[in-house]
């Protein structure tokens, strides 16, 4: 005889689900991928719903396929898929062209209106972090607007520390508007 017990898995500190609920919630985990130029149309919608959302980025257009390519960095390229859609995306882009500055980069990191709040964010950063470092990054950087609490607690969670605070750095849609600086160092030697 079965016992509903016997269907039951143990997830420490008291955690006890269904084994069924706990492997189709292993199924329906997004992966990470490499983004290729045929994910442009969705990493692109994603884009502009964050530009949309007004508290994302400065831009207030996406780029084409050309520009954006040749702005973020070769490695650290990242889409989080499940079924075929894609649900965010994460990249990097050089701090600066001098030399001396060849492992530090800035995130850019964008998760779909409809998937936030649902771990996709967390995903792409473990990855992007993970990435960054087997790629010789040695800091990552991110410049976020104040209002956007979910993205600084995001980057925060993923051992990034506030660094400072840019008042009135520049104007979108004709207000002025903050940043705040945040900054994780790798474990790169």
């Amino acid at each position: 005889m079965i016992r509903e017990e016997d269907n039951i898995t143990n997830f420490g500190h008291g955690h006890r689900k269904p084994f069924s609920e706990h492997f189709i919630k292993m199924m329906d985990k997004p992966i990470i991928r490499t983004i290729t130029k045929a994910d442009w149309p969705a990493v692109r919608g994603i884009y502009e719903q964050g530009i949309a959302a007004g508290n994302a980025t400065f831009e207030t257009q996406a780029p084409n396929w050309e520009e954006w390519d040749e702005k973020m960095l070769p490695c650290c390229r990242l889409a989080a898929v499940q079924e075929e859609n894609i649900l965010g995306w994460a990249a990097l882009s050089p701090y600066s062209t001098r030399p001396v500055y060849r492992g530090v980069a800035e995130v850019s990191i964008y998760v779909s209106l409809a998937h936030q709040g649902q771990g996709v964010g967390r995903l792409l950063m473990e990855e992007l972090i993970r990435q960054s470092e087997a790629n010789g990054i040695w800091t990552l950087q991110a410049g976020i607007f104040p209002e956007n609490k979910a993205s600084i607690g995001l980057h925060q969670k993923a051992g990034f520390r506030i660094v400072g605070f840019r008042e009135r750095i520049g104007r979108l849609h004709g207000a002025w508007r903050d940043v705040v600086l945040l900054e994780r160092r790798g474990v790169v030697d």
